[in-house]
């Protein structure tokens, strides 16, 4: 990442006011946060700029529903450092807020996407952010792959930096674009149609692409199968090379529910009123001859329907990697929840925030926030 500065690099910073962007979307229960992954990931960055003495405005953003609120973030923030929490994004209780923060505090502002200027890149709110600080720095890799204003509004406005969480996102990402081999590349989620892409790229550089969760549905009816009530994307790949390709592994089994409840059978096996939700156990044996002789296992999305309760094949994969003895990079929520349920993070080469940016960058080799700090004021 030439020509962008790294903040942990950076020790002038007492006194000065620092607008950080950080990763803090997370899973919110009945006003309690069940998961903190992303805020843990946060700390470091947090932390270097506390111990220069820099006065920090922290912002991001929570879900999707503009009246969400980062409180419950705060609430757990403010255990670990010297938060103060606005409620706010802007105004003249924000203003005085700022005027009274001390070198080594913060203030925290509500979600940024409580303005809907966020999501349309707009001139007037990133000048207004800017005008609060003398320093911003980028450690959303979540939202990195948007092009939102605290993402890449800023950066042109005032000095930029890269923070801890982005730059280690970065390095460890750009690892798996050139894997030691044999290498596996195990994909799942939905929405083949914006996938594709990463697929035909990876196939030049991975030995094998396993393609699960809803994905998998789009080979199962492009190979004339009946995929009953099940998701499937807005493509047809019927005419694909895909499907010839000696590269890719699909499922050999796969899990159903509908009126006859939940069976286990053959792609070819499925009934018009049945929904595919996992992959089944013959599945996972055959995913295990390739990743216990594999070097690099890289991992987004799981294989099943995550939210609906059908856990066991994106569980049985995590199982599997563990034990790989590879180095291994794994992105997506629920891929994530998964392996930090089983209590098996620390057997994993590296875990992104990311999940869409990291097929993304993935794909691209970059994305929106880094672009933006290239071509910022801090590269003159």
């Amino acid at each position: 990442m030439h020509r962008v500065k790294k903040i942990s690099d950076e020790t002038g910073l007492k006194g000065k006011y620092v607008l950080l962007r950080s990763s803090l979307n997370v899973p919110i229960v009945e006003g309690k946060v069940v998961n903190q992954f992303r805020i843990v990931r946060a700390i470091p960055t947090i932390k270097h700029l506390l111990d220069q003495g820099a006065r920090v405005i922290l912002i991001g953003h929570i879900g999707r529903d503009p009246k969400e609120t980062l409180k419950p973030v705060a609430d757990i923030l403010s255990e670990m450092f010297p938060v103060t929490w606005a409620g706010l994004l802007k105004g003249d209780v924000v203003d005085r807020m700022r005027l009274e923060l001390k070198d080594g505090e913060i203030l925290m502002l509500e979600n940024l996407r409580s303005d809907e200027r966020e999501v349309k890149n707009d001139k007037s709110m990133a000048e207004e952010l800017a005008a609060m600080a003398d320093v911003y720095v980028a450690d959303a890799f979540d939202a990195a792959h948007r092009g939102h204003t605290s993402i890449v509004g800023i950066s042109s406005l005032i000095p930029s930096y890269v923070g801890i969480n982005f730059f280690m996102e970065y390095e460890e990402l750009k690892r798996t674009l050139k894997p030691e081999h044999p290498s596996l590349f195990i994909l799942g989620g939905a929405k083949f149609e914006t996938k594709m892409p990463l697929v035909e790229k990876f196939l030049n550089s991975y030995d094998h692409i396993f393609i699960g969760g809803a994905l998998a549905n789009d080979f199962f009816k492009a190979k004339g199968f009946e995929v009953g009530q099940s998701l499937v994307s807005d493509i047809d790949l019927s005419d694909s090379d895909l499907l010839t390709n000696e590269k890719i592994i699909i499922p050999v089994d796969v899990v159903v529910d509908g009126p006859n409840g939940k069976r286990t059978v053959t792609p070819n096996e499925v009934f018009t009123e049945e929904s595919i939700l996992d992959v089944g156990p013959e599945t996972i044996k055959l995913l295990s001859l390739y990743t216990r002789g594999a070097k690099t296992i890289l991992w987004n999305g799981p294989l099943g329907n995550y939210e609906k309760g059908f856990e066991e094949g994106t569980e049985e994969l995590a199982k599997l990697v563990s034990e790989s003895g590879s180095y291994s990079v794994v992105g997506g929520g629920d891929t994530v929840a998964a392996i930090e349920e089983l209590g098996l993070s620390g057997q994993f080469g590296f875990m992104s925030t990311g999940g869409g940016a990291m097929l993304s960058f993935l794909e691209h080799g970059t994305v929106p926030a880094i672009d933006a700090l290239k071509t910022g004021v801090v590269d003159k």
